[in-house]
Order: C-alpha cells, then sequence, then structure tokens
C-alpha cells in the first residue's frame, strides 16, 4: 500500500444546501467534481492521508473576528458556519498531533470578508481563515502566523481583519486590482500603524504563468517568511490563478499549483475561489493533496495542458522581477517608513467605501488606529450603509498594554447608543464580544 511521507487530514464540506443561484460558478459542483477525481485515483485508500468531519464554527468563534450586522444569525447560515467549521477542524488536527498538515476543501469561501459584515461580498460572507486562526489561539496560545494567499483575487478581508497586526504576515499575490475585483491589492496597501510592513501584496499583471508565480515565491514570499519565522503557515488556497478560470486571467497549471505548496511548505490549506469546475477544480485540489502529503504530483495534468500556450512572455517576466525587488526592499525598510508615517501622530484615520457586490450594498467606514508606543493600540470603526444601520465597534488587540484595555471599555461604555444601530466591543486580549443597542 502506498503511504504519504506526510500525515495529511482532509475535510470536505461541498455545502449541498447553499448556492447564490443553481448555476453561480460559486456552487456545489466546485467539489463535487474534485470528490470523484480523488476517489477514482484511490487517494481514500493511502495510509497516512484521513478525512475528518467539519465542526461547526459557534457565535464567538465568528465574532472573535467580525462584527455582523446586525447579527450573525442574521448574516451567516448554517453551511457558512459549517465551512468555517470545516477550516477549524483541520487546523485542530493539526494541532492536536493526528496530523502534520491538514487541507480543508470547503465551500462557501471566505477571504473577501472584512471585519465588518453587512452581507456577502465576493461570494463570502465570514472569513474562514480568520476564524480558524483565532479559534485556534484561544484554544492552543497565541501563535506567530504567516498567511499566504495565492487566490487570483486579493485577500481585502484578510487584509483588513489584520491589518494591524504585526503576528499575522499576511502577504497575497493575485491579479492586479486594475484588472479584477475587488480592485485593491496595491503595494502601498502596507499595514496599520502597529504593523507597518507586515502587510505584502504583490500584484501581478494578466498573463502571469508558471513561471512569474514561482518567482514570486522564491524570491519574495520565502525569504521574507525566512526573516519572519512564523510558528505557522496557512495557504488559503484560491485556485483562480488556473489558465482555465472562466473569471479570471492567468495562466498558471495544476501541476504549478502543487509545486507552489511544496515549496511553501504550509501546515494548513483551506480552499478559496476556483471556477473552472471541470477543467481546474478536480487537478490542482489533487496536485496539492499529493505535495501536502509528500507524494509524487509529477504527473498531474490537464487534459488540454500545451507548455506553448502558457508560456509567459518575457516582458511579463521582466516585470514580475522589478516588482518583486521593489516590494523585498520596502519589506527590509518597513521600520523607517513606519517612523514617517506614524512621526508626531496620535492615531491613524482610515476611510473606505466598501461594496457588497453579491448584495448591492455600499458601505461607508472610518476605521481610527491609535498610535501605542506599547501594544498595537485599540482601535475602533464607525460604519454606516446605504440601507442604514450605523454601527460604533471598538477593537483591543490581542497585545493591549493595561492603558489600551482601560481606554477600549471607556469608549465602548461611553459611545451613545441614540447614534448608533448596534455598539461593538471585540476584547481579543481576554477573548470577550460586547454588543449593545437601544
Amino acid at each position: 500500500m502506498l503511504k504519504a511521507k506526510n500525515r495529511l487530514g482532509l475535510v470536505f464540506f461541498p455545502a449541498f444546501d447553499w448556492a447564490i443561484s443553481p448555476t453561480h460558478p460559486e456552487r456545489e459542483e466546485r467539489l463535487l467534481y474534485t470528490q470523484d477525481q480523488i476517489f477514482e485515483e484511490g487517494i481514500n485508500d493511502i495510509e497516512g492521508i484521513k478525512f475528518y468531519n467539519p465542526n461547526i464554527a459557534s457565535n464567538k468563534d465568528i465574532e472573535r473576528v467580525h462584527f455582523c450586522v446586525p447579527s450573525v444569525e442574521d448574516r451567516a447560515t448554517t453551511s457558512h458556519m459549517i465551512s468555517a467549521g470545516g477550516a477549524i477542524k483541520a487546523a485542530e488536527a493539526v494541532m492536536e498531533g493526528e496530523a502534520d498538515k491538514a487541507f480543508a476543501l470547503v465551500r462557501p469561501p471566505g477571504h473577501h470578508a472584512q471585519r465588518v459584515v453587512y452581507g456577502d461580498r465576493g461570494f463570502c460572507i465570514i472569513n474562514i481563515e480568520a476564524i480558524m486562526l483565532e479559534n485556534l489561539r484561544a484554544r492552543y496560545g497565541h501563535r506567530r502566523v504567516a498567511i499566504i494567499d495565492t487566490d487570483c483575487h486579493h485577500g481585502d478581508g484578510t487584509q483588513d481583519i489584520y491589518w494591524n497586526d504585526s503576528d499575522t504576515l499576511f502577504i497575497s499575490f493575485h491579479q492586479d486590482g486594475r484588472t479584477l475585483y475587488p480592485g485593491t491589492g496595491f503595494i502601498d496597501e502596507f499595514g496599520g500603524p502597529g504593523a507597518i510592513g507586515y502587510n505584502i501584496n504583490v500584484p501581478l499583471p494578466p498573463g502571469t504563468g508558471q513561471e512569474g508565480f514561482l518567482y514570486v515565491l522564491d524570491n519574495l514570499v520565502l525569504p521574507i517568511l525566512d526573516e519572519y519565522k512564523p510558528e505557522l503557515i496557512v495557504n488559503s488556497a484560491g485556485q483562480d490563478n488556473h489558465y482555465t478560470d472562466p473569471l479570471t486571467n492567468m495562466n498558471f497549471t495544476a501541476w504549478g499549483y502543487a509545486e507552489l505548496n511544496h515549496r511553501l511548505n504550509p501546515d494548513i490549506a483551506v480552499l478559496e475561489g476556483g471556477y473552472s469546475i471541470e477543467g481546474a477544480l478536480p487537478y490542482v485540489n489533487l496536485g496539492i493533496i499529493l505535495a501536502m502529503a509528500g507524494l509524487d504530483y509529477s504527473h498531474v495534468r490537464e487534459p488540454d495542458y500545451d507548455p506553448a500556450k502558457l508560456k509567459q512572455p518575457q516582458k511579463i517576466t521582466e516585470y514580475i522581477k522589478e516588482l518583486c525587488e521593489t516590494i523585498y526592499k520596502r519589506w527590509r525598510n518597513k521600520e523607517s517608513i513606519a517612523q514617517e508615517i506614524i512621526k508626531g501622530k496620535e492615531e491613524i484615520i482610515r476611510k473606505r467605501n466598501v461594496y457588497y457586490d453579491t448584495d448591492g450594498i455600499m458601505e461607508y467606514q472610518t476605521q481610527r488606529f491609535k498610535v501605542c508606543n506599547k501594544c498595537s493600540g485599540v482601535n475602533m470603526i464607525e460604519s454606516t450603509s446605504d440601507r442604514g444601520m450605523p454601527i460604533f465597534a471598538v477593537t483591543i488587540p490581542q497585545d493591549a498594554c493595561p492603558s489600551c484595555i482601560d481606554e477600549g471599555y471607556k469608549i465602548y461604555k461611553e459611545a451613545d447608543a441614540q447614534n448608533y444601530f448596534r455598539i461593538y466591543l471585540q476584547d481579543r486580549k481576554n477573548d470577550i464580544f460586547f454588543k449593545r443597542h437601544l
């Protein structure tokens, strides 16, 4: 019997009862074809690969990460709670020592879900990686973690959640936001005052192929990880960079995804996007599973694979090399960049409009981050949507100093309920969540 070199935990959840519409790209067939491919290849018979049923995330799991308006119950369906619970189960298998690595093949996805949630954006309502990570930290102790987002779309939700957290390095390489939803993910999006430099975006030109993705990994991502020294690496494993994906414009392959995963060597992978249901996902997922298990993936090929058609143009190669050099210099100079940004300031204000494309909701948001020389600093969000429901939210960070803890509670208690539909307090230091309203 074939034996995996790495004990690998797999969690499947295709969410049979949830879809935006019967023909929407984000539907259950995304995983059903993968499931058929895995059984056809005999993955379930390999010693050392174990299948797990997902957990169900709790409201508290969601509230560690999000301010759901008006509540978790009003925003997240049972399928969303199980999808997040599937990621939690994958992490649990690794943390309990039952598996060396784990891959959560779950839907609906989550990396566009930001701190505030009014509805569905980019097919996402709750951020399953962040929910998984904060559950892990609450149960097993705080960990220094790197999240590497390889989805073709910028992981703007994960960026927002960890914008001011230097213990969570977020790196997203994706198709340039000038050419693709959500229109963000540029190199100057570098993190909040407590974590400047720990949010890294690599916007890649349309047409980037295998050569470009692996160059970014080898010459930018891996050197930064070597310097950051995370205790855990999480791959936000979107698969829509594939050359057959109907929503994007990249030229990555199933073998390339497997090779990227092998070189990145993540502890946990969580499926995100990928909408070529028959042409890509079964092969990409198979390649990632083999790579994580430490098995041979060299023969993973799509039926229509043609390397000549997928060759990356030289001008793209040169552009990516220059881009990586620029971003790496910014990483090495992050302390001096931070000093310039926060010098003489008591707070940093970040104003944003956030569009929920699936639900047609526009959010108007102001974030305020206190500049504190002892911790990441208490921060506040004032937000409303074009459908009303104004909120005020306070977050006390995990590394909060006593002064910022006291200030956070004081701000929460003194906020005037007459002005807001909901007022929230997220005390990440003590794992406490409060909300109040008229």
